[in-house]
């Protein structure tokens, strides 16, 4: 009897140790690890072949969104666009008149006016094409960020679509890391973390952006990213770093 006791009071007491261990493994923190990138980081190019021409900006230079970096050579093409937008008022000014005159005295045919409209209608695509492979002569910043890299100098020739400048955003940044596929159901999109990067003083407070809908069946690992402000550029992405689940 007293053996059985003790034997059943050796089995909760393991039963209760086992519950705390698993309790507090539970309720200590995770730590991933991984590497910091920029929001964004992109290559720009042009889709035409030409010279560079102009270089508006340096390499680690900030610059707006909308901003004009490089320019190509476009002597011809903002020749055509200038007379396509002439052609373009000539053709409007004479619709307009013969649609006052049709509308008004009928002194004008309905094919005359139609006819009209049509070298309207015409000339304007015509001045939209032309402002188009004008446009397409420019790289310009699709959002505000840093000048990484610029590949070419003004005077060297492109090709379409080469890459000439690296822009990247890095006043906020990603932690790009892998957790297990298990622990990845207990996370939340917009649940809030630490990320301690290597080099930098404290860690700061992110938010986590992504959770892979796919576990990696070979290792077993989801993916899993933060966002972070970096406005004042402490952190330089690219370096090792680690996020803390609490």
């Amino acid at each position: 009897m007293l053996k059985r006791l003790f034997m059943n009071r050796h089995a909760a007491l393991l039963i209760l140790l086992l519950f705390s261990v698993s309790q507090a493994a539970y309720a200590a923190p995770r730590v991933v690890h991984g590497i910091t990138e920029p929001y964004m980081d992109v290559q720009l190019s042009t889709p035409v072949q030409g010279t560079v021409h102009v270089q508006h900006f340096d390499e680690g230079a900030e610059v707006e969104q909308g901003k004009v970096i490089i320019e190509l050579d476009s002597k011809l093409e903002e020749l055509e666009t200038q007379r396509r937008r002439e052609v373009m008022e000539r053709n409007q000014a004479d619709f307009e008149a013969t649609k006052t005159l049709f509308e008004r005295t009928k002194a004008v045919s309905k094919e005359e006016y139609d006819k009209r409209r049509m070298e309207y209608n015409v000339s304007v695509a015509e001045l939209g094409i032309a402002e188009e492979q004008l446009r397409r002569r420019k790289i310009i910043a699709p959002f505000s960020g840093s000048i990484v890299e610029i590949t070419l100098q003004p005077g060297a020739s492109c090709e379409p679509y080469q890459p000439l400048v690296r822009l990247a955003d890095t006043k906020r940044c990603f932690f790009v890391g892998h957790i297990e596929g298990t622990a990845a159901a207990d996370l939340k999109v917009g649940q809030e973390v630490k990320i301690e990067v290597v080099g930098a003083k404290g860690s700061v407070n992110g938010r986590l952006a992504f959770i892979a809908p796919v576990v990696d069946s070979a290792s077993g690992l989801a993916r899993v990213k933060a966002v972070f402000e970096n406005a004042d550029g402490a952190i330089r992405p690219g370096l090792a770093a680690k996020m803390v689940i609490e």
